[in-house]
């Protein structure tokens, strides 16, 4: 595996995120940090945009998770994201943060947060290896 990563850091977006009806009643502010593993060198090399990740979109999939769905956990939007790397990418593995700056708790707390690691398995990987 690479370590060559592509790293999205501190995006910021609204959704309804809680475990309860009431967390979920209005939009409230989600973080989300994304690293997605891949061979970065083809792309290096060529200074080519096809043979890499090319983050805009990946920006607006993530901003599309996350505003355009409700959701009782961060692990599932934790989920949801990495699902959609590794299904619309090259991405050998994909790291996500959600991290909840305003948490409804009784706490000096910056945030509550979750960040989960997913791996492609590996004869996945040969066949989706870029270029």
């Amino acid at each position: 595996m690479t370590s060559d990563r592509i790293i999205l850091s501190g995006m910021r977006f609204e959704g309804r995120l809680g475990a309860t009806e009431d967390e979920r009643a209005f939009p409230q502010a989600i973080e989300i940090d994304v690293e997605v593993w891949l061979d970065l060198a083809p792309a290096g090399r060529a200074d080519d945009l096809a043979r890499t990740v090319d983050y805009g979109p990946l920006i607006e999939r993530c901003r599309a998770i996350v505003e355009e769905r409700s959701f009782h956990l961060m692990e599932a939007v934790a989920e949801a994201i990495a699902s959609d790397v590794l299904a619309e990418s090259a991405a050998e593995k994909v790291v996500v943060r959600v991290r909840k700056p305003a948490v409804p708790v009784d706490a000096d707390l910056d945030y509550a947060g979750v960040e989960i690691v997913r791996l492609r398995p590996i004869a996945d990987r040969l066949v989706a290896s870029p270029g």
